[in-house]
């Protein structure tokens, strides 16, 4: 039997993952700052971490996987401000877009969801340690900042040296500072924030770094130390550098022993961001796309490898999905859901590839070896291995006709006018007037209807 392989950022290998405790699991990702909707990028994180999740608790882990939400942060309080609301009513009702958004996507919820401002006291009892320990200073300011030079190690999960480094991505230019490369743990409160941006403290008002929140949160919900963190590839630096310099200058010992990174999703060759404006939120593209072709879009490209977002590679993964669901067309699968029998080969390799780094590139081109056999013998045994194993990567799982038959677009045809024209179709060919029935036909196929006429006389239909 295959051994778990993940690839840890901090070895750069792949290794054999050896839970801190048998047959538990603890997973942390970083999870998103909710002031807006989700892009595609941003699904893309968390159906990596999901499809992982998956895979663990299939491999027969008890996993405790914790996701959190930031839901204090510098773009919150601007954002809310320009809205003329508060912050909670902004997180709240982009939280609840995320919460659908993802839902869609068939993305499992974690087992926790903390919020960052449900951890405010565990994030100043770490930065008074850190301060006692001579790694955080209080500058002239107000700010509480870390003192990067003293934590020994600083670098190791970027392989950055000291002298390469810049100070990071989400911290203001701060002449307090004793060195550039330091970063802020307590922020000293400004007297244009609202009241629910401040919080007590022994420095004064103020609020977290943003930094400091995830230190606090994992250790609460799964200790100082753990099995799997994780993140998008561009948390690697400065954001989960600093976690370690965190945590492990306040508790001594190591944070985390593997850390997951999953690559950047690419438009044109440049990651999709905010920033760059080249973004699409996954609210706009489900309105384009079906949810489960989107998923398969994002699960048949390695984790760690760039995505390349563009209509025609999801297009593509359509026409990809809608093969797999035509196998199982034919087929009467049965009311019961069926259970994968993992010494059958095509699941004996698919757990070789998942085992291998999470690979579904490879586990899913099991899926289409399957899909021939199913088109070759009919065989329901082969088909039920197929929906079943297909269900642990979250694919398959609609009856083949609720997806081949769904949506119809703007101004498309309706089931009940799509079954009236079959209908007429038929009766024209049985009174022999086969020139109507290919009218019918093409009518159809021009409003991408695509037929399919069986040997006991009726007729299948698929959106095209």
């Amino acid at each position: 039997m295959s051994q778990l392989k993940i690839y840890n950022t901090l070895a750069r290998e792949k290794q054999v993952f050896v839970p801190k405790e048998a047959g538990k699991v603890g997973m942390y990702v970083c999870g998103m700052t909710v002031y807006d909707y989700c892009h595609v990028g941003h699904a893309r994180m968390m159906m990596a971490f999901d499809l992982i999740y998956r895979w663990l608790m299939e491999s027969g882990y008890e996993v405790k996987y914790v996701r959190n939400i930031t839901d204090i942060e510098d773009k919150i309080i601007k954002r809310a401000a320009e809205n003329g609301e508060t912050m909670a009513s902004l997180v709240n009702r982009f939280t609840q877009y995320m919460d659908e958004d993802i839902a869609a996507l068939g993305i499992l919820p974690p087992s926790f969801v903390p919020r960052a401002t449900e951890h405010v006291p565990g994030m100043l009892s770490i930065i008074e340690i850190l301060e006692r320990k001579g790694l955080a200073y209080r500058s002239e300011d107000g700010d509480v900042n870390f003192a990067v030079r003293n934590f020994e190690g600083y670098g190791k999960l970027s392989g950055k040296s000291l002298d390469d480094l810049r100070a990071g991505e989400r911290v203001d230019v701060n002449t307090g500072k004793r060195d550039p490369l330091d970063f802020v743990l307590w922020k000293a409160a400004k007297e244009s924030e609202p009241d629910e941006a401040k919080w007590d403290s022994k420095w004064g008002r103020g609020r977290p770094g943003w930094h400091i929140e995830c230190s606090a949160m994992s250790c609460a919900t799964l200790g100082e130390h753990f099995d799997i963190h994780g993140g998008g590839q561009d948390l690697q630096f400065p954001h989960h550098e600093n976690e370690i310099a965190q945590s492990e200058g306040a508790f001594g010992g190591p944070m985390v022993n593997y850390w997951v990174h999953n690559g950047f999703v690419r438009v044109d060759n440049e990651k999709m961001s905010k920033s760059l404006g080249n973004f699409f939120t996954i609210r706009d593209v489900l309105k384009k796309y079906d949810a489960e072709v989107v998923r398969f879009f994002i699960v048949r490209t390695h984790y760690r490898s760039p995505l390349n977002y563009s209509d025609a590679h999801i297009d593509d993964a359509k026409g990809a999905l809608t093969r797999l669901y035509t196998a199982l067309s034919d087929v009467d699968l049965g009311s019961e859901t069926p259970a994968v029998d993992w010494n059958e080969a095509h699941a004996v390799r698919l757990r070789e590839a998942m085992d291998d780094d999470f690979n579904t590139p490879l586990a899913v081109a099991e899926l289409f070896d399957l899909a021939s056999e199913v088109n070759r013998t009919k065989s329901v045994e082969t088909a039920r291995q197929l929906k079943a194993l297909a269900g642990v990567l979250g694919l398959l799982q609609r009856s083949p006709q609720e997806f081949l038959q769904a949506g119809s677009g703007a101004g498309g045809l309706g089931e009940a006018e799509i079954a009236d024209l079959i209908a007429a179709r038929a009766a024209a060919k049985k009174a022999r007037n086969f020139a109507e029935a290919d009218g019918i036909r093409a009518e159809l196929v021009a409003a991408g209807i695509i037929l399919e006429d069986k040997p006991d006389g009726t007729t299948n239909w698929r959106r095209a």
